[in-house]
């Protein structure tokens, strides 16, 4: 699936919340679908199995956080910290899906 065809699937709720208008948002959205899909191939693997669950958790947690901030108020300090939380969800997702990667 195409980032395009995932984003019409997307249900209208999701996308009349305030964080969908940011374009990281999105992505983030995307890219926990598609980590959903890979880990399914990764878990026939013994050293995929480890890590499918860390990944899955860290690459929802981008969304997540983004979410929190904007319930937290746009331009809050609260909302720079909870982006500032997201980017580290993102790269755990990163490191994490380079080890399952090599499995």
């Amino acid at each position: 699936m195409t980032y395009d065809e995932w984003e019409q699937s997307v249900h209208e709720r999701v996308k009349d919340e305030p964080a969908w208008g940011l374009f990281g948002y999105r992505k983030a959205l995307f890219l926990h679908d598609l980590v959903w899909k890979d880990c399914d191939k990764f878990d026939a693997n013994r050293k995929g199995k480890a890590v499918t669950s860390q990944v899955i958790r860290s690459a929802g947690s981008i969304s997540a956080n983004i979410e929190e901030g904007f319930g937290r108020g746009i331009g809050s300090k609260e909302f720079v910290y909870y982006l500032q939380i997201s980017i580290g969800s993102a790269r755990e997702t990163k490191g994490g899906t380079g080890e399952v990667a090599t499995c």
